[in-house]
């Protein structure tokens, strides 16, 4: 789960160019919005398509459970974890 994590990390900072950052300045259970990295809706949307095209998973827009699968790279392993399954 470990190289999971650290690969949504990677995919995160080239796919939304976050500059200065490195997979370890991102903790795992880190806020991705907001007060957390600060990304916002745009971002979102740009990550899910790097998710759906990287781990060929799709994250469902509509969702009431996609907030709470962007809430954290923990979040976001678990659930490609159970989709890869």
């Amino acid at each position: 789960m470990t190289e999971l994590k650290n690969k949504i990390k990677q995919l995160m900072i080239s796919s939304l160019d976050l500059e200065d950052i490195t997979v370890d300045d991102i903790e795992n259970d880190q806020p991705l919005f907001v007060d957390g990295l600060g990304l916002d809706s745009i971002d979102a949307l740009e990550l899910g398509l790097a998710i759906k095209k990287e781990f060929n998973v799709k994250i469902d827009a509509n969702s009431e459970q996609t907030k709470a699968h962007f809430a954290s790279v923990d979040a976001l392993a678990e659930f490609i974890n159970q989709h890869q399954s």
